[in-house]
């Protein structure tokens, strides 16, 4: 099991801070967000997914994996 934290608008967007969920890779992870949280589909392909603090393409394989992080783009100033 993987424990998906959401921050900021993502969170907004699914409503819980995070939750475990289960995924072979990190594209079916992707399409599973959709589908479970709706709101996430206009903001969740501009987002970074972290993968245990790093980023991998939709193909990597989830085994092992403990968290990953959703983040939506930041505003700075």
């Amino acid at each position: 099991m993987t424990t998906v934290r959401y921050f900021a608008a993502a969170q907004d967007a699914a409503g819980v801070e995070a939750e475990a969920l289960e995924a072979s890779t990190l594209g079916d992870l992707r399409a599973r967000l959709t589908a479970d949280h709706p709101g996430l589909a206009g903001i969740l392909d501009r987002c970074a997914l972290l993968v245990d603090g790093r980023r991998v393409d939709d193909g990597f394989a989830l085994a092992g994996v403990e968290t990953v992080d959703v983040l939506p783009p930041f505003a700075g100033g």
